[in-house]
């Protein structure tokens, strides 16, 4: 399958730089495959209003780090890293800096320095000389965004830097460990939640943590040939049993974004959700079958990427293509900080 027939134009005006003044004000598209229509909602508030009783509404509870770390050289050249993972004082991060960075320099992100070790498959290793990289982060982090949001963060103001922390993560992130957030969940709020359970919507938290690879574009021209990145996830027996549960008295599992419906999907290889951690490099693409999830809330992707082929998958590349070009003629809000889509 070419990769070329997932791939469209967009206005760069559309892809959004701030979200809105509130999460629930994003725009709201619905999607019915069965009947290949859609609508226009309005607010994201409506998704009250598409929720059944007895519905399952899968969320993940990831939390996203404050993973980059501006900094400098000895020669006081940039140095702006991405920190993927850490373990102690030592992390492997992306490196982004005018010459390719030397084992045994030292850079300083300001009170601290960190010294090169070497270069991994992924990226550079570095070692923070006793100081917890969680630590640092939490003090002197910034937040990870895309790089089609700009930001000089340096140059930006507290509030900015503080909007950005607040509103890139969800309401209801617990566990750190993502350096992307979940967008489908950035727009719900505590009474969108509170509102759907006085319905009888069930709410079950999953975890899966988020990687750079999330919003890389596929390079290659044949779909098939792409390799899909690791992710680290976790569905609790609990979960699982309400899950399972659910699935056996016909009522429907929606996925929260692309990741809750990735760890479904991996957890649910047989039909039944099994629990328990594990990694998962599940590549959705047309022609996959979805064995658990019914529904799925999503923002707007970008061309050729993974993200984009798995919400064709789940409701038809030529449906997907004219609901695409509806949101781009109605300027809907594109990305991340953008506006959102229920596919039921």
């Amino acid at each position: 399958m070419d990769i070329s027939a997932f791939d469209y134009e967009l206005d760069p005006n559309l892809i959004a730089q701030e979200p809105p003044c509130s999460r629930e004000e994003s725009r709201l598209l619905v999607v019915n495959r069965s009947q290949q229509t859609w609508q226009h909602a309005g607010s994201f508030s409506k998704i009250t209003e598409f929720l059944q009783p007895g519905d399952v509404l899968v969320i993940n509870n990831t939390k996203v780090l404050y993973a980059r770390l501006i900094g400098h050289r000895k020669t006081g050249g940039k140095v702006d890293a991405l920190v993927l993972h850490s373990e102690k004082d030592h992390c492997i991060a992306l490196i982004q800096t005018t010459r390719i960075p030397q084992t045994d320099e030292c850079f300083y992100f300001e009170p601290y320095t960190a010294t090169v070790i070497g270069r991994t498959n992924e990226g550079w290793e570095l070692d923070f000389h006793g100081k917890p990289v969680l630590e640092i982060l939490a003090e002197i982090g910034f937040p990870p965004l895309p790089p089609y949001i700009k930001r000089k963060y340096k140059a930006e103001s507290s509030s900015k830097i503080q909007q950005d922390k607040e509103r890139y993560q969800t309401v209801y992130a617990q566990i750190p460990g993502s350096v992307a957030a979940p967008t489908a969940g950035l727009h719900f709020t505590k009474a969108i939640l509170d509102t759907l359970r006085t319905q009888q919507v069930e709410i079950i938290e999953v975890t899966l943590h988020v990687g750079t690879g999330t919003f890389l574009p596929i390079k290659v021209k044949e779909i098939e040939q792409h390799q899909m990145h690791h992710e680290l996830y976790e569905v609790s027996d609990q979960a699982a049993l309400q899950i399972n549960q659910a699935m056996a008295e016909h009522r429907r599992i929606i996925a929260t974004g692309t990741t809750s419906c990735r760890t479904l999907e991996a957890a649910g290889q047989t039909g039944q959700i099994i629990p328990g951690k594990g990694q998962t490099n599940l590549f959705i693409y047309p022609g996959y079958t979805y064995k658990i999830v019914q529904g799925l809330i999503t923002n707007f992707h970008l061309p050729k990427s993974t993200l984009l082929l798995l919400v064709s998958a789940f409701a038809g590349t030529e449906l997907i293509r004219q609901v695409y070009a509806e949101a781009i003629q109605k300027k809907y809000r594109f990305y991340s900080y953008g506006d959102a889509m229920l596919i039921q």
